[in-house]
């Protein structure tokens, strides 16, 4: 695919599920007009995961692979909350889905198990995974949705210091030169524009208030 029929990929982070806005934002992706694929983070399932690290002394390269699985099971956490949203493994099943204007939820663990151009071990979480598949199909535009504030205006090394993206994202859309976005707590809106989706918050507006309140 070339960076102009790429769709959009979308890291949605695991901690959503913590902070009530999934399923509002699942709302907007399932309602989405731009061919897109989600790339689901590891969340509470990855959390358990570096529990078993430490607890186990397990080596990275395994707790990489679980961590993996940590982020299909989050896919299909998603996959179950839209009927829109179908679980996918390779790059031909992406297409077909995205074939079917639908979305492809991508389970990483059949193309990133021999994909030396990540590393298998905490440097590389769904953040850079989600780059990566950016950058395989083409030099998509990659966009992470995080439950935290984000600066607009921060850079990927600014947010790597910061904790709030992983290692290997900075590392890959500077070697990709790939268009990216990380988007916080109160971007539904932006998100909504990115996927051309008609986007209302539910909030009444400062005029609409006032007339309730004098009624």
């Amino acid at each position: 695919m070339s960076a102009a029929s790429s769709p959009l990929v979308v890291k949605l982070g695991g901690s959503l599920a913590e902070s009530k806005r999934l399923a509002s934002i699942l709302k907007i992706v399932g309602a989405s007009r731009q061919s897109c694929v989600i790339v689901p983070g590891g969340g509470a399932f990855a959390d358990a995961v570096r529990a078993a690290y430490k607890k186990h002394g397990l080596s990275q390269t395994v707790a990489h692979r679980m961590a993996l699985l940590a982020m299909h099971q989050t896919g299909m956490m998603l996959a179950g909350m839209h009927a829109r949203l179908v679980p996918v493994e390779t790059l031909a099943e992406m297409r077909r889905v995205l074939s079917e204007s639908r979305v492809p939820v991508w389970m990483p663990l059949k193309l990133t198990a021999s994909d030396a151009h990540v590393s298998a071990d905490w440097r590389t979480t769904s953040d850079g995974l989600a780059a990566r598949l950016a950058e395989r199909l083409g030099g998509a535009t990659v966009v992470l949705v995080k439950s935290c504030r984000v600066d607009r205006s921060a850079s990927a090394a600014r947010l790597v210091r910061s904790g709030v993206v992983d290692p290997t994202f900075a590392e890959i859309v500077a070697r990709a030169h790939l268009p990216w976005r990380v988007m916080g707590s109160g971007d539904e809106r932006e998100l909504a524009r990115l996927l051309g989706v008609l986007h209302r918050s539910g909030r009444r507006s400062p005029a609409k208030r006032a007339i309730a309140r004098r009624k």
